[in-house]
């Protein structure tokens, strides 16, 4: 009897320590050799959405934040258009004196007037009197600059050749010109043309703009080159063109005084 309780306690004992491995040596549900070697990775858990795969979910992507400063606008709401600045405006010139009626009652300053003579390559006996308005307002000029030609080296002036002129003028209020704006008078030498002799020494155009209202000493001294020919030379009103000056020079036939 007591021999055989001995033999049956240690099989008992063996029960109880597979009952605790809950697999044998041989057990089927145990890893295999040829499993736990390739690592194959575990069945997606139960309940995963249809067509996700483990381990290979694609990440959500989320919106830059905005540099600090920026400007942000609502949804919706266009952002507003950068403005370029307004051109700057010319100012008009202060007091009046952009019409001619201002330019009737104030005769041109000589400190406001630049004086030009040129030649004219297609008329080599006529030249260009130009008298620019730098002055902020409009002024007015004579009809005609006071003009003669003479010898530049002479001590007595009084041999120096006037112009004949347009008559029947009438008096003032004469030619206005505007702010910024060219008054043009054509003298022509010699309208007659040919190789008429003239004046001995003749190598000097005097202008004075406005010889109503300028004194002798206003005077402006212009060269007019080797071999210039002054006979009965002729000189027309001031105008707006050359062309219009050329054709007042035609009319001419009185003696400037």
């Amino acid at each position: 009897m007591s021999a055989r309780r001995t033999l049956l306690v240690p099989a008992a004992l063996v029960g109880v320590l597979l009952a605790v491995s809950g697999c044998g040596p041989d057990d089927p549900s145990g890893p295999g050799p040829a499993q736990a070697a390739t690592g194959t990775p575990a069945a997606a858990p139960t309940g995963a959405p249809a067509g996700a795969t483990a381990g290979a979910s694609a990440p959500v992507s989320s919106p830059a934040a905005a540099p600090s400063g920026a400007a942000t606008t609502s949804p919706g709401t266009a952002a507003p258009k950068a403005t370029a600045p307004a051109a700057p405006t010319a100012a008009a010139p202060s007091g009046g004196g952009t019409d001619d009626s201002y330019a009737y009652t104030h005769p041109c300053d000589s400190k406001d007037l630049v004086v030009r003579v040129t030649a004219r390559p297609e008329a080599p006996s006529q030249r260009v009197i130009e008298v620019h308005n730098q002055g902020a307002h409009s002024c007015g000029l004579s009809y005609f600059p006071l003009v003669s030609v003479g010898d530049s080296h002479a001590a007595d002036r009084s041999k120096d050749i006037r112009p004949l002129v347009p008559g029947g003028l009438g008096g003032p209020p004469a030619y206005p010109v505007g702010a910024g704006r060219t008054a043009f008078a054509v003298i022509d030498l010699n309208p007659g043309g040919g190789s008429a002799a003239s004046a001995a020494g003749v190598d000097e155009l005097n202008v004075v703009a406005d010889g109503d209202h300028m004194p002798t000493a206003e005077t402006r001294n212009f060269p007019l080159g080797p071999g210039a020919k002054a006979r009965a030379p002729k000189l027309g009103l001031y105008r707006a063109t050359v062309a219009d000056a050329v054709a007042s020079a035609a009319t001419a036939d009185q003696r400037q005084g």
